[in-house]
C-alpha cells in the first residue's frame, strides 16, 4: 500500500481522537471526577494512561516518551488516587459521547459504515511491541458507532505512535532529542515542544548532542543530513502503521476515508484543536 494513503488515514483520524483533550465535555467529566482544570496535564495523563491501568511514572514516561519524566511523575500515580482507570475509562467515553452527540447532532446517528471500516482496521493491528495500542484494543468495544469509531481511532493512533516511537530509537533519538529534531524542521515552535516539561538546560544538551551528529546547527537549525533523519523517521512509521491498511485493502480503506469526512470537517470546524501542535499534523 501506498505509504500517502496511510498518512492521509492517520491526518483524519487523528483529529476524531484528539476531541478527547480539548472537548468541554471531557473537561466537565475530568471536573466531576476530581481532576483539576486549571490546566489540561492533570486529566490528559489520566485519560491517556487509564487503558493501561494504575501503573507508575516509570511506564507512562516510557510509552509516551516524549515527555520529560520530571513532568510525568508530577500526574502519576497521583492521577489514580483521584480516580481508578475504570472510572477514568468510562468518564472518557462519557465525554465523547456528550462532544459529538453535540457537534454532529442527528448525523451522529449515520456514522455506522465508518466505525465498522474503522473497527475492522484497528482490530487488524497487531499489538506485539505496541503498549499503548495493545492496553486501548483489550477494553471492551461500546456500542453506540460513534463511540465504537473513536475507539477504534484510538487505538490505530496509538498504534501508530507506538511504532513512530520505534523509528525514533532507530533513528537514534532519545525522548528530547525527538522534539530538538522536530522543531528543528519547522513542525512546530519550540515554545510548543516546551510543553513537554523539559528544562532549557536539557533542550540545550540536546541541541548539542544532535549538532555533535551534524543533525543540527548551533542554532538548533536542522542541517540536511537532519532533515534527511527526519524524513527517514516519517517515512518509517508510515511503514510501520500500514498493516491495519493493508488489512482493510484499498478499496475499504477509501470507503473509510470518504464515510469520514463529514465529522472530520465537523471537529476541525468546531475550533477545538490547536493550529500548532507537537504531532506535526499537517506539516509533516
Amino acid at each position: 500500500m501506498d505509504v500517502t494513503r496511510v498518512r492521509r488515514m492517520w491526518h483524519l483520524l487523528e483529529p476524531l481522537h484528539a476531541v478527547l483533550y480539548y472537548a468541554p465535555e471531557a473537561v466537565e467529566e475530568a471536573a466531576a471526577l476530581g481532576y483539576g482544570t486549571e490546566e489540561r496535564w492533570p486529566a490528559y495523563f489520566a485519560w491517556r494512561a487509564a487503558p493501561l491501568g494504575a501503573v507508575g511514572a516509570g511506564p507512562v514516561a516510557a510509552a509516551f516518551y516524549s515527555f520529560s519524566p520530571a513532568m510525568v511523575e508530577r500526574y502519576v500515580p497521583a492521577a489514580w488516587d483521584v480516580a481508578a482507570p475504570g472510572d477514568v475509562l468510562a468518564a472518557r467515553l462519557r465525554a465523547v459521547d456528550r462532544f459529538y452527540r453535540r457537534l454532529l447532532g442527528p448525523a451522529v446517528r449515520e456514522l455506522d459504515a465508518a466505525a465498522a471500516l474503522a473497527r475492522r482496521a484497528a482490530e487488524a493491528a497487531v499489538p506485539a511491541g505496541r503498549p499503548l495500542a495493545a492496553a486501548n484494543a483489550a477494553l471492551e468495544w461500546p456500542e453506540e458507532p460513534h463511540l465504537v469509531l473513536w475507539q477504534a481511532a484510538t487505538v490505530l493512533r496509538e498504534h501508530r505512535g507506538d511504532g513512530h516511537l520505534a523509528a525514533l530509537l532507530t533513528a537514534g533519538l532519545d525522548p528530547v532529542e525527538a522534539l530538538v529534531s522536530f522543531a528543528a524542521i519547522g513542525a512546530a515552535s519550540t515554545q510548543t515542544f516546551a510543553s513537554r516539561g523539559w528544562s532549557e538546560a536539557e533542550w540545550a544538551a540536546a541541541r548539542e548532542r544532535l549538532a555533535a551528529r551534524g543533525l543540527v546547527t548551533a542554532d538548533g537549525a536542522a542541517t540536511d543530513a537532519g532533515r534527511a533523519l527526519r524524513a527517514e523517521v516519517e517515512r518509517r512509521t508510515d511503514e510501520l502503521a500500514a498493516g491495519p491498511w493493508v488489512a482493510l485493502g484499498d478499496k475499504d480503506t477509501e470507503r473509510l476515508a470518504e464515510a469520514l469526512g463529514g465529522a472530520w470537517v465537523a471537529v476541525l470546524g468546531a475550533g477545538l484543536l490547536p493550529r500548532e501542535n507537537t504531532l506535526g499534523v499537517g506539516k509533516v
